[in-house]
């Protein structure tokens, strides 16, 4: 089970953008790796492709980050948080927050 997963709301702990909030767009366990919306942008050069329909010049585009890089926003405490896992009664495990034991996934 992955400490972080799409739609999950985090906070940047580290880098340009320290402090920033965004989504989780898309996850890359492969590399341990995050994009988040709106966060890690860069300046892209594109070549104009006219076969595919593709327009040339300079795009803004999301990069992905590593996943130690952020923390899960933890909206009791207003603040970014570490995650745990943990097996509930019934078998099923459950992502809570460390601070507070508060269960992430319902």
């Amino acid at each position: 089970m992955r400490k972080i997963k799409k739609g999950d709301d985090v906070i940047v702990l580290t880098g340009k953008d320290k402090g920033k909030q965004g989504t989780v767009n898309r996850v890359i366990p492969d590399e341990d790796r995050v994009v988040i919306g709106g966060i890690n942008m860069v300046k892209r050069h594109t070549k104009s492709n006219p076969n595919a329909g593709v327009a040339g010049g300079i795009i803004d585009k999301e990069m992905p980050m590593h996943v130690s890089n952020i923390a899960i926003f933890n909206p009791i405490t207003k603040k970014g948080d570490r995650v745990g896992i943990k097996t509930l009664e019934d078998g099923k495990k459950v992502r809570y927050f460390k601070s507070n034991d508060e269960v992430v996934d319902v």
